[in-house]
């Protein structure tokens, strides 16, 4: 792995999070996968996040209280688990989008001195 890309590894692992609240926020209730897809399609493919990062990430969630997680059959034998952002993970967005949005700023503004 190349070090650009190892940083933007990095960049992504730390985005996670955020991105998942934001799509159980705003999409309501999904399925691993379909939360997978989500990001790959919206970011034109430049961020994808493999399952070894989100699904800890997921878990970290639920232990946070952040979200929960319930299950659902499909079809005759297909049980899908779905996750559900509870009211401290909408808390919990909004300080990382804020977060975020101050460190931008501040990269933006070292890139603009």
């Amino acid at each position: 792995m190349t070090q650009r890309n190892k940083n933007k590894s990095n960049f992504k692992k730390g985005s996670v999070e955020m991105l998942l609240l934001h799509l159980l926020a705003t999409e309501g209730d999904c399925y691993g996968y379909q939360l997978s897809q989500l990001i790959d399609e919206r970011s034109n493919g430049v961020l994808i996040i493999p399952e070894g990062s989100m699904y800890p990430t997921l878990y970290k969630l639920i232990d946070h209280k952040y979200i929960s997680d319930y299950k659902s059959t499909v079809g005759k034998r297909m049980t899908r688990v779905y996750y559900h952002i509870e009211e401290s993970g909408k808390q919990r967005l909004q300080e990382l989008v804020e977060d975020y949005k101050e460190v931008a700023n501040a990269i933006e503004t070292i890139m603009n001195f």
